[in-house]
């Protein structure tokens, strides 16, 4: 990505501060954006457009994880169902050491994903088009941790805990709304909820794992 002098916003000023990021990383999230806003003219990558809603419900909102998890502990991360790449790129900006797989099998969404990673020059970050089971089924990634936010359904995603699945001791995060319950099919891997606020909204993260 080439480099882009960040404008002085109060906006993406508070962003930059409450996320402890550098001013290249600002500088990535604010192309990011700009691309999301783009593309999004074209190809309905999300129905949330305007610039603070943006920060808060998709880039703030990707980072919650940081703020409960030490993810410099983490070396790859896949992220089920990303869509417009969340969370997995505001993930990888945030920590570079990441690697992250982007598992969509939307071909517009795909095509989108590999846009930004090239503009953003972020590496070791690969588009995976995968159905879920079949990822599961075929990967050999030592990937330590799955995320997924706004995709499946937490039931088809407890798949990876399955016996013969070679993931079954990996960890899985899923955003959830404050409202969320969990089935009875959750319960028996559920290891934490935590809840947070972005924006208006009263959030949770669901950490599910193998006991």
């Amino acid at each position: 990505m080439p480099d882009r002098q960040l404008e002085v916003d109060p906006l993406w000023q508070s962003f930059i501060e409450s996320e402890s990021l550098t001013e290249k990383q600002g500088a990535q999230f604010k192309r990011y954006q700009e691309l999301l806003t783009e593309w999004n003219e074209y190809i309905n990558l999300t129905a949330i457009t305007q610039i603070d809603d943006i920060i808060d419900y998709h880039f703030r909102d990707s980072l919650a994880l940081t703020h409960v998890a030490d993810l410099k502990a983490i070396h790859m991360v896949a992220d089920i169902g990303t869509g417009a790449g969340f969370p997995g790129i505001p993930l990888k900006i945030a920590y570079p050491h990441l690697q992250v797989i982007l598992i969509e099998v939307v071909q517009k969404k795909v095509k989108f994903l590999h846009t930004v990673i090239q503009d953003l020059g972020l590496t070791n970050t690969e588009v995976i088009s995968l159905d879920w089971l079949t990822f599961i089924r075929i990967s050999n990634s030592p990937i330590d941790l799955f995320c997924a936010r706004a995709s499946l359904a937490p039931e088809q995603l407890v798949e990876m805990f399955a016996p013969r699945c070679r993931y079954k001791k990996s960890t899985l995060v899923y955003w959830a709304s404050s409202s969320w319950e969990k089935s009875a099919e959750i319960v028996p891997f559920l290891k934490k909820e935590v809840s947070y606020t972005v924006g208006k909204k009263r959030r949770k993260l669901v950490f599910l794992n193998a006991k």
